[in-house]
């Protein structure tokens, strides 16, 4: 099935168990109920998930690019961290200015490494961290990664990537200007952020976030590239008394809403995915940290 021919309530209905409101078997349930006659249980839940291998974009062993997987310390967070690192090869010299990619509610999943290495690949020291390590990684499958990271304290994972964001800052390859980006929960957490960094943080593009508490974006210092999918009313609900917070704290800010699109629609392994919409939102992602990073 492609995007264009399912269902927009099979769309609504996977946003709904993806982050937790109904369990899967009432998301298999109902989404049957929709589906009635057209296609079985199995090609319709196949039809819905990620399919990682069919979505890489960059290649592991790309000549642009080097990755590896890196530990650092995390003292109040969960002790140690793991993530993965890509450094711009080539043409593209060290030191560059660091981007960290921030992964959804599931873990460092295959299609956040590729953003990673899509970043790096533009010239930038890029970071994933895997939220999920205090509880042994990413397990390799979306659904068991969304459970792990229910069940870490969330005021745990925030420090982790506080901790991620310094350690990137403060690596050799980079020059210490530093930006984030991150997808639905990793957006919220790339505006969590934005209010606890300051001016270390230098620019932040959130993908479909969740929106801080409007008292504390008057700690905001980033200049913010504010993405949305118009068909995402859980998430833009919070927009309005967001772009007020930010007006009345002059934070620098635009706001893209990207038309027909659902949440996720970034996310190229799954059918929520809009190569149109993608694409361009990309595209100022990549601008605006060339604008906000260069030194």
């Amino acid at each position: 099935m492609t995007a264009k021919k399912i269902d927009q309530r099979l769309f609504d209905l996977y946003d709904k168990y993806c982050h937790g409101y109904i369990e899967r078997r009432e998301f298999i349930q109902r989404s049957m109920a929709i589906a009635v006659g057209t296609t079985s249980a199995a090609a319709l839940i196949q039809s819905l998930m990620p399919s990682y291998a069919e979505a890489q974009m960059i290649s592991f062993t790309d000549e642009r690019i080097r990755g590896e997987y890196v530990q650092y310390p995390s003292p109040r967070g969960s002790g140690t961290m793991r993530g993965y690192l890509v450094l711009p090869m080539g043409q593209n010299a060290r030191p560059a200015a660091g981007v960290l990619v921030i992964h959804e509610n599931r873990g460092l999943n295959p299609h956040i490494e590729d953003v990673a290495r899509r970043a790096a690949v533009e010239g930038f020291v890029a970071l994933a961290p895997d939220g999920l390590t205090p509880v042994g990684g990413y397990p390799g499958n979306d659904d068991r990664g969304r459970a792990l990271q229910a069940q870490i304290d969330p005021e745990q994972l925030k420090q982790d990537m506080l901790a991620s964001a310094r350690y990137l800052q403060s690596h050799p390859d980079c020059t210490g200007a530093l930006g984030a980006t991150g997808f639905c929960w990793g957006g919220g957490m790339t505006n969590t952020l934005a209010v606890e960094l300051g001016d270390s943080l230098q620019a932040a593009v959130p993908f479909y976030g969740g929106q801080p508490a409007s008292e504390d974006v008057a700690r905001i210092q980033a200049a913010m590239l504010i993405q949305y999918a118009e068909m995402d009313p859980r998430i833009n609900a919070g927009w309005p008394d967001f772009e007020a917070a930010l007006q009345a704290n002059n934070v620098r800010y635009q706001m893209h809403m990207y038309s027909g699109t659902n949440h996720g629609f970034h996310n190229n392994s799954t059918p929520r995915y809009d190569e149109a919409a993608a694409a361009l939102a990309w595209e100022r992602t990549i601008a605006f940290f060339r604008e906000h990073l260069s030194s």
